[in-house]
């Protein structure tokens, strides 16, 4: 009996997948313990529901999450407009709807609805999508990242985007079209620019020239790259970092956790953290490949790639390369709801993965 039971909850699970995803909670739970030892127990209780979450997700069939996909998209929508309305406000930004019994971010619902309601969007017109198909599709992206960005929360804006985005280049988007949207967005950028908060300004200002307030807006941008350049190819090792140690990194154990571990893992440590990165990403491209309907292909593809974007994003904005737009390091940086967000994406990989062989009636 047990053993039947052992083999019923490791059913779903797709080995070389948990494997990878392993290996970089391992690593997540040692950079805990150096670049916050305290918060170590939560994260560990974060990891844990995580891991359940995901073994919820991999046993729902991907045609029940098909038909999932419209309520989840709506009930976010409504979500993100009670927040525009009735959200409370911490620190300048209203992202937090009080339910009365919990508190909750419903812009990280949109990350998973989004891919959903698109991929449901584009099976419905699997034949031949129109031009018009797109269009309507853009609608419903720009919808959710509107109500996104204007709480404000650029970096979850940024990554809702890209998963709806995923989705409608997978599903056929002309080059063409793509480089005329690049064109468009070129020519808005001065609207863009007057449209933008003084802080998200002040970023952007700050990435092109850290050092004219190197004590104020510069300062994250300076000490996490003398972080990762002190580093240099074998690191200090672990707890050895100074910049990390004496707290010169500003919010070392989420958004700039890769600060830590460049400086204590050096060049060797980061490519072996890019290995793992790929990896996943890669096994999750070849799960999209051989997933059994177009929904499942498209889901599949723009959930790998939500990985990806939060890797580039995020290392990016620490190494000085990008805008400073508060994204974690998946599956690294501490934090319950990314960590639910990624492993229920997991999950879905996973679901697709072990219903690869059905075929759509």
């Amino acid at each position: 009996m047990l053993r039947n039971f052992a083999q019923r909850l490791v059913a779903p699970i797709d080995g070389p997948l948990m494997l990878i995803a392993g290996l970089l909670l391992l690593l997540a739970v040692g950079m805990m313990g150096s670049a916050s030892p305290e918060r170590l127990n939560t994260q560990l209780v974060n990891v844990a529901v995580a891991l359940v979450v995901m073994r919820i997700a991999a046993q729902v069939p991907p045609q029940r999450l098909m038909h999932m996909a419209v309520p989840i998209y709506l009930a976010g929508l409504l979500l993100l407009i009670a927040v525009a309305l009735f959200g409370d406000v911490s620190k300048g930004a209203r992202r937090w709807l009080n339910l009365g019994f919990m508190r909750t971010q419903p812009s990280e619902l949109m990350k998973i609805a989004m891919p959903l309601l698109l991929a449901w969007y584009f099976q419905q017109r699997e034949a031949m999508p129109r031009l018009r198909d797109y269009a309507i599709a853009a609608v419903l992206l720009l919808l959710p990242v509107a109500l996104i960005a204007r709480q404000p929360d650029l970096g979850t804006a940024v990554l809702v985007l890209a998963a709806g985005f995923y989705v409608i280049f997978f599903a056929g988007l002309s080059w063409k079209i793509m480089i005329g949207m690049a064109v468009a967005a070129a020519a808005a950028a001065p609207l863009a620019w007057n449209m933008l908060h003084d802080y998200q300004r002040n970023r952007i200002i700050t990435l092109l020239d850290p050092e004219k307030d190197p004590l104020g807006k510069g300062f994250h941008i300076i000490q996490s790259t003398i972080a990762i350049g002190s580093g240099g190819i074998f690191g200090k090792g672990w707890r050895e970092g100074t910049q990390a140690q004496l707290e010169f990194i500003p919010e070392r154990h989420t958004d700039f956790i890769f600060a830590v571990f460049s400086e204590e893992f050096g060049l060797l440590g980061n490519l072996l953290l890019l290995l793992l990165y790929a990896l996943l990403i890669a096994r999750g491209l070849l799960i999209a490949a051989n997933a059994a309907t177009l929904f499942s292909r498209l889901l599949a593809g723009a959930v790998t790639m939500i990985f990806f974007t939060y890797a580039f994003v995020n290392m990016g904005m620490v190494s000085g390369i990008l805008p400073v737009v508060g994204v974690p390091l998946p599956l690294i940086s501490y934090g319950g709801t990314a960590l639910v967000t990624l492993f229920i994406g997991i999950g879905i990989l996973m679901s697709i993965h072990g219903n690869r062989m059905l075929v759509q009636k």
